[in-house]
């Protein structure tokens, strides 16, 4: 990447930025029904700059405390957490990843995305999963964070706590008592905030 380029997405950055300060001086409050809040990370990874990511992301969680997100957008969160250090951090995004889609992972590693039969809010389509989804352990940037990722995804930890979610979902799916759905979706909070 040419210092020019580098230098257009800064102020690629700086504009969307400037565009959600604007929205809250203007309302009191963040509305962004465009989602322009989701965009910084993707292009602080363009540019390698994670403790420019990192940054971000403190404040995204300050200002959207109850936004979920979408599955790419928190994966890119994992990446940054991963390389700015912050591994705990980075192992509970991974999960959180991983719990917002089960799919994603496969997609990054170059895996058969196999469809579950579960409960599915995943989408093997759509958010996270679109030509927008551009990451993958191909790339040698990403290599050092796919050997972490993968490594990570061995651990009894993860296998645990993924079937269990994956056991969960699965019982949802065939289960019409609403009482017992209801303490389902209770059970897969709770597991989500273990993580």
């Amino acid at each position: 990447m040419t210092p020019k380029q580098k230098e257009r997405i800064l102020k690629k950055i700086k504009r969307i930025r400037a565009a959600l300060a604007e929205e809250k001086r203007m309302f009191g409050a963040y509305d962004d029904s465009g989602g322009l809040r989701y965009l910084p990370p993707k292009l602080f990874l363009r540019i390698q700059d994670y403790k420019g990511g990192l940054t971000y992301f403190h404040w995204f969680k300050k200002n959207f405390p109850d936004d979920i997100g979408f599955p790419d957008f928190l994966f890119e969160w994992t990446i940054i957490l991963y390389k700015t250090e912050k591994i705990k951090d980075a192992e509970k995004k991974a999960i959180e990843t991983y719990f917002s889609n089960v799919y994603i992972f496969d997609k990054f590693f170059g895996n058969p995305v196999v469809p579950i039969d579960k409960y599915e809010y995943s989408n093997v389509t759509g958010p996270g999963f679109t030509e927008e989804f551009s990451y993958s352990k191909e790339q040698p940037w990403l290599e050092d964070f796919a050997n972490w990722l993968e490594e990570f995804m061995r651990t009894d930890y993860f296998q645990q706590i993924s079937k269990h979610f994956i056991d969960l979902n699965k019982r949802i799916l065939n289960e019409s008592d609403p009482a017992k759905r209801r303490f389902l979706l209770q059970e897969i909070n709770y597991l989500g905030d273990r993580k």
